[in-house]
């Protein structure tokens, strides 16, 4: 059998099987119980500066007008 058959039949059989393997657990370990505390603090992150941008760092490279 040449590579290229061997490969695409690996592909279609055991790697499609250890992908949505992987899938399910991925998404049972987001939305396993108690997950929530973990996530809250990330989730806020765009709105920790609701009333004005925040501080722009000098030593990130921005350059000033």
């Amino acid at each position: 059998m040449e590579t290229y058959s061997l490969l695409r039949h690996f592909a279609d059989s055991w790697m499609l099987l250890t992908l949505f393997v992987f899938f399910g657990g991925v998404v049972i370990w987001v939305f396993r119980p108690g997950a929530s505390k973990s996530y809250e603090d990330p989730s806020g992150i765009p709105f920790r500066n609701e009333d004005k941008p925040a501080a722009m760092r000098r030593d990130a490279g921005s350059k000033e007008a």
